[in-house]
């Protein structure tokens, strides 16, 4: 025969049921503007029947409910959808880093623009046209001699700013490693953590949601993989575990965190300042990263911002070095050599004012001690001695200024690999230039071009990765995110069956009390 008091505890597990599903909605309210938080809910199930299985079972109808439980409170998160939006995040993270760094260099070059180099190198090739209408005329000279020292100017303008961007790059390589490694450390911190409350039969969505958190922002660096390992015990089957997080790279996986154990990523070839065996200050052209014991080249490594931003700064080994800020400098270079030893040669090969040959006195421009073409941005300079009655302008003749022609159309010379072709058929023998294919204009055209290609598509990749990836998150959002208007409705429905639930407690109460105090009063 069943209890009269069935009823008060079937009553009573529904409030405490409907109560924890109440703290768990407003647990949802107060972190509605959380970063990384999910909305949580409370799993209900129904507690065992009555009467159980056994010889002995009273002869009842059939079995009775006995209430409900709170079986367990779960975050409601889609792991496809973290999964997606992890990789479009990684996109977005390359894509992105690399479009800031040739946003930075089209800033710097400035071209197409009135103060670009194209247009101060226009101004001298002006100078020198002026001047060879009236080559006696000493202001014509005089602005031949500024042209040329803006010329200089705009050169190291663009190496020097070139160069404090890439430096600036590697200074963002070495803040992107620490992040990196701090965010392993702080997920290895959490698997601690989990591994320690799951085997007493809780699920710790709080710290599920901050590890998550955190590998969001892992994704944006490094292209990873998340595996779960489960911690044992008496877990409940919804506990999620700890993370194995590998870093996917050209090489094949590498592992970053298992459980507690990090494997930090260094700098190869960096400066080891925090005395952990790691290299954590760039130290000239990056010759890789390395993890686990192991050396992976930029190009291998894992694609993300940190990946991005090692192919701006600049990477290699064997004293050659790749990346978009090296290339540029590079080609910078090629440029101002070329262009300061054709225009020294043309100005050397015939006279200048006063009829004294020009060849083996003075150049117009001074390209440096080295023989190399590198570092002839930086090196440039007008030839301090020079007069401006120096400038060559003539074939021999007094008024002639034939040659001045000539150094106008330096940049649009046709270059070979031996000689080029001056106005009237001579052939000037030059040899040994970087540039030997097209005129300096072409390969400056060239240089500026392909800039904007990479630029264009750098910022249109970005754009792409941008939509997809808040798409992703949208969809994300939708199953996982705070709904204030679901969560008042759930508050509402909770409250009435927690109010429903008393009242039954009432209605038992009330029949208790009539078997209670008003049965067996007879003869009393």
């Amino acid at each position: 025969m069943r209890s009269t008091f069935h009823g008060l505890e079937t009553a009573k597990r529904a409030m405490f049921a409907q109560q924890t599903a109440i703290s768990t909605t407003g647990h949802n309210i107060a972190n509605a503007n959380t970063p990384g938080y999910t909305r949580q809910r409370v799993n209900f199930q129904q507690t065992e029947p009555y009467p159980g299985l056994s010889m002995n079972r009273p002869q009842i109808p059939g079995q009775m409910g006995t209430g409900v439980e709170a079986g367990s409170i779960e975050r409601v998160r889609e792991s496809f959808l973290d999964v997606q939006f992890r990789g479009e995040n990684n996109k977005l993270g390359y894509w992105q880093a690399r479009s800031e760094s040739l946003e930075k260099m089209e800033n710097i070059l400035n071209e197409p623009s009135d103060s670009g180099l194209a247009a101060v190198m226009g101004q001298f090739w002006q100078s020198l046209q002026d001047l060879s209408v009236n080559p006696e005329n000493e202001g014509a000279r005089s602005v031949v001699m500024q042209r040329g020292q803006a010329v200089v100017d705009t050169f190291h303008y663009m190496h020097d700013s070139l160069s404090a961007i890439k430096a600036d790059i590697g200074s963002q390589v070495e803040v992107g490693v620490k992040e990196i490694n701090s965010i392993l450390e702080q997920i290895s911190g959490l698997n601690q953590q989990i591994s320690e409350i799951e085997p007493n039969g809780y699920l710790p969505n709080d710290l599920y949601d901050e590890r998550d958190r955190l590998v969001d922002q892992l994704s944006q660096h490094l292209n990873i993989s998340v595996t779960r390992e489960s911690t044992g015990g008496n877990r409940v089957p919804s506990a999620e575990g700890t993370y194995t997080i590998t870093m996917n790279t050209a090489n094949g996986p590498v592992e970053l965190v298992k459980g507690e154990q990090v494997n930090n990523i260094g700098i190869a070839g960096g400066t080891d300042t925090d005395g952990d065996g790691l290299g954590d200050q760039v130290n000239g052209p990056l010759a890789g990263f390395t993890v686990a014991g192991q050396t992976i080249d930029v190009p291998s490594f894992s694609q993300g911002k940190l990946k991005a931003q090692a192919e701006a700064y600049g990477y290699g080994a064997n004293g050659s070095e790749s990346g978009s800020y090296p290339d540029m400098l590079d080609q910078l270079d090629q440029l101002a050599y070329t262009f300061g030893t054709l225009f020294n040669a043309v100005h050397g090969h015939d006279y200048e004012m006063t009829g004294t040959p020009a060849e083996g006195k003075t150049h117009f421009f001074e390209l440096g001690a080295g023989t190399s073409y590198k570092g002839a941005a930086s090196a440039i300079e007008v030839n301090a001695t020079l007069d401006p009655k120096d400038i060559a302008t003539s074939f021999g003749g007094t008024g002639d200024g034939r040659n001045a022609i000539n150094l106008a159309n330096v940049t649009s010379m046709i270059l070979s690999e031996s000689s080029v072709q001056l106005e009237g058929g001579t052939q000037l023998n030059i040899s040994g230039l970087p540039i030997q294919n097209g005129t300096i204009n072409s390969f400056y055209e060239g240089m500026i071009g392909s800039l904007g290609v990479d630029a264009q598509q750098a910022a249109r990749m970005t754009k792409n990765s941008e939509v997809l990836t808040q798409t992703v998150e949208t969809n994300r959002q939708s199953v996982s995110a705070v709904s204030l208007d679901e969560e008042m409705t759930n508050l509402i429905k909770f409250q009435h069956a927690y109010n429903a639930a008393a009242r039954n407690i009432t209605i038992v109460d009330e029949m208790l009390d009539r078997v209670i105090n008003n049965m067996g009063v007879v003869g009393r």
